[in-house]
């Protein structure tokens, strides 16, 4: 018996490997020369930015004789509270009134700042007439004059005014150097918040200043957090507004004037620069570390909300 054979099937042909489709293999970023540099930019700045301020810090701990024979060293046995203890007994300056004082001001010159400049921004940002939008490039070429050039103006005003010399007279001053920069980031980010907010209130019978109050303002938390931040930064670190409007007759010191007095006669003493220069800004230095985050976040929000 003849046995039949039957011929295999043809083998399907062999697919090379590099067709069979799979994921896209991703190609590592380029390490240009401007991301290798970024790096050893920041260092220098932020050396730049830190020696000046471990100076500072270090010294207040030591003697005179250390200061002057190692500045950048650390102190020899341990760091002393000795001269830190003496700026608070200090006949030129009484640094805890300075405080209070400076915080007074920075109050009340942040809540003006939120109750004049927050309805102006929200009236420029809501309305579509030109003379508004005038009024908005009036406000922003504030923010170019120097503080400075307006001082001798403004002591001629406030001295025919009666305020010269006086808080009101100072704090109303500082009020308006803030208005130009907080009207101008306030209206950016009123423009972000949809219109139908003010469309809603309305139907619901409330008026315009009831619905900036209650409705619009509440979200704007984050840029209004960012002005109080740097307007506190202005005016606790301002020098020259109070030593000019203020005055020596007026009683009245600043942490940065009550410095200059308290440094002016022992400005080859050491032990007492370093640990007033210290205390005069270690409020501000714990304030920016809790609330740094708000100034990027304000500033950013605008431009990130829909």
């Amino acid at each position: 018996m003849t046995l039949t054979q039957h011929a295999a099937p043809p083998e399907p042909p062999a697919v090379a490997a590099e067709s069979v489709p799979g994921p896209a293999r991703r190609r590592p970023p380029r390490r240009g020369p401007g991301l290798l540099l970024r790096p050893v930019f920041l260092g220098v700045v932020a050396l730049v930015m830190l020696v000046p301020l471990y100076v500072l810090v270090v010294n207040a701990f030591k003697s005179q004789q250390e200061i002057l024979t190692d500045p950048f060293g650390l102190p020899d046995g341990g760091p002393t509270f000795q001269y830190l203890d003496r700026v608070f007994h200090n006949a030129q300056f009484d640094i805890m009134r300075g405080y209070a004082v400076t915080i007074l001001f920075v109050v009340c010159v942040n809540v003006l700042s939120v109750v004049l400049a927050g309805p102006a921004a929200y009236v420029i940002a809501r309305s579509t007439r030109r003379r508004y939008r005038a009024l908005m490039v009036f406000f922003l070429a504030g923010t170019f004059i120097p503080s400075q050039v307006l001082v001798i103006p403004v002591v001629y005003v406030l001295k025919v005014l009666g305020l010269m010399g006086t808080v009101r007279g100072f704090v109303l001053f500082e009020t308006v150097l803030t208005l130009p920069f907080s009207i101008f980031l306030y209206a950016g980010y009123i423009a972000t918040i949809p219109r139908e907010l003010d469309q809603a209130a309305a139907v619901d019978g409330a008026g315009r200043v009831r619905t900036f109050w209650q409705i619009v303002f509440p979200l704007m938390r984050p840029v209004v957090a960012t002005m109080v931040i740097l307007n506190t930064f202005s005016v606790w670190n301002d020098f020259v507004n109070p030593q000019i409007i203020l005055g020596p007759g007026s009683g009245l010191y600043t942490v940065t004037t009550g410095v200059y007095a308290a440094v002016s006669q022992f400005s080859t003493d050491y032990t007492v620069v370093f640990p007033t220069l210290l205390l005069a800004i270690a409020p501000l230095l714990v304030f920016f570390v809790f609330m740094q985050r708000h100034i990027i976040s304000g500033l950013t929000a605008g431009s990130t909300r829909g």
